[in-house]
């Protein structure tokens, strides 16, 4: 790792950040398309998807401990991160393929066992790439650089994903979607994995002198349970992205069936994520001078602000949703920056408690509140949905279009006011950090 009072080259953060754009590409179709088009398109229905989708998410989130675990343990002459990302390459890319790419008349088993595939791939790239991150420098402000730069290229790669379908003759979802981001996946996840495995340095596992540093013990487990600022982020994340799920899993169907511009709904994801992108390097700024959970916090009061009036909308109020997505867009560049920054200042406090870095563990439990989350957010929408006599295949209104209002918009606003509410007063700032850095440097062989 990098010494304290040192900055990472931009050609190693641009290496690193490289893999985000293909794995950002990703999550559009997943969250996005991949659940409309499955549902209407291919008729499984809203109830069957949300089913299956919730039972691919319970898959998901029930391996990512074992991926983290191992990630943690497994070292090889060439790194301990690196492996992962070079073997989760292909899985990912025959999982695409099948997902995004079905012929007529797939099924439910079909979707299930595909979806299934790609979480996989999914976590065996993301969570060691996560967990390299946190292990790339010790100092407090310069997480925020790393994570910054990574999601920049996060950013970059939903726009491409939401902006293909809009170039290509206007088509933001359904098949020629999903499969123009197919071909995107192809070419762009081979090469940048291939950049950050050669350019980037993977580092060696870190022990330090700990009463707790027993292998195997409970008391590291212990350890996890004891750390208080992980407790509170995790809830946090829990909250957060379970407004964040239900605002990305339904906005296709409120762009078509509420503002009824489905044709626009590239356009609109596309000047959302390029608000986002713009607005990364304010939040860094603020990020060092209010701390990044107070920056964070921020953020998200700024996001509801401007959501809330997103249940007002009716048919042709295109302008309106235009500046909602631009000004909550803004609020996307904290959201995806600051709290992975915070996570890695948390493993430092497991580092001192237990005697080992357990990046790739704690980015495994954080990625399964967030996971969980989403796979809560489509369990619940689409029944919800339905149970409200909503139909994507037909002109809604009344209670129909009035329960899509609410947990598109209302219901994200307050989960993330109590997101707000948890991190406001987050204690592990920079003056405690710093405190915890001296005394794992007291405490280093």
């Amino acid at each position: 790792m990098i010494e304290r009072s040192d900055r990472l080259p931009a050609k190693i953060l641009l290496a690193f950040g490289a893999p985000g754009f293909p794995l950002a590409a990703l999550t559009v179709p997943l969250y996005i398309y991949l659940p409309a088009f499955y549902a209407d398109e291919m008729g499984l229905g809203l109830a069957a998807v949300g089913g299956i989708l919730l039972a691919a998410r319970l898959w998901d989130v029930v391996i990512d401990p074992a991926i983290g675990i191992l990630s943690d343990r497994w070292t090889t002459r060439i790194g301990r991160r690196r492996p992962w990302l070079i073997v989760g390459t292909p899985l990912a890319l025959v999982a695409v393929y099948q997902l995004f790419l079905p012929a007529p008349g797939v099924g439910a088993t079909y979707l299930l066992v595909w979806t299934m595939a790609l979480y996989l791939a999914w976590t065996i790239l993301l969570l060691p790439y996560y967990a390299w991150a946190a292990e790339l420098s010790p100092d407090y402000h310069e997480r925020a650089r790393i994570t910054g730069f990574r999601e920049s290229f996060v950013i970059l790669g939903t726009l491409a994903a939401a902006g293909l379908p809009a170039l290509h003759g206007g088509r933001a979802t359904g098949a020629d979607a999903l499969g123009l981001i197919a071909q995107l996946m192809m070419v762009a996840l081979p090469i940048a994995i291939a950049l950050t495995v050669i350019v980037v340095p993977d580092a060696p596992p870190a022990r330090i002198a700990s009463a707790d540093n027993a292998p195997g013990g409970t008391s590291r487990w212990r350890a996890i349970v004891e750390n208080r600022p992980f407790r509170r982020l995790i809830v946090a994340y829990l909250l957060n992205g379970l407004g964040n799920g239900l605002t990305a899993t339904l906005f296709t169907l409120f762009a078509s069936h509420v503002v009824r511009v489905p044709e626009q709904t590239g356009a609109l994801l596309f000047v959302y994520f390029l608000a986002g992108i713009l607005s990364v390097p304010f939040w860094l700024w603020l990020s060092r001078r209010l701390g990044k959970h107070r920056a964070w916090a921020i953020s998200l009061l700024w996001s509801c602000f401007w959501f809330a009036g997103a249940p007002l909308l009716g048919a042709g109020d295109l302008a309106w949703y235009t500046l909602i997505s631009v000004m909550t867009g803004i609020g996307l560049g904290a959201d995806l920056t600051l709290p992975s920054a915070m996570q890695a200042d948390i493993v430092d406090v497991d580092t001192l408690n237990s005697g080992v870095r357990r990046a790739g563990l704690y980015f495994a439990l954080w990625t399964m509140a967030t996971k969980l989350a989403l796979a809560i957010a489509v369990g619940i929408a689409f029944p919800l949905l339905e149970l409200a006599g909503f139909d994507p295949a037909r002109e809604n209104a009344g209670a129909a279009l009035t329960t899509l209002g609410l947990l598109y918009a209302t219901v994200p606003v307050l989960l993330k006011l109590a997101t707000t509410a948890l991190v406001w007063n987050y204690p592990l700032d920079a003056a405690a950090h710093a405190a915890l850095r001296q005394r794992l440097e007291a405490a280093a062989p």
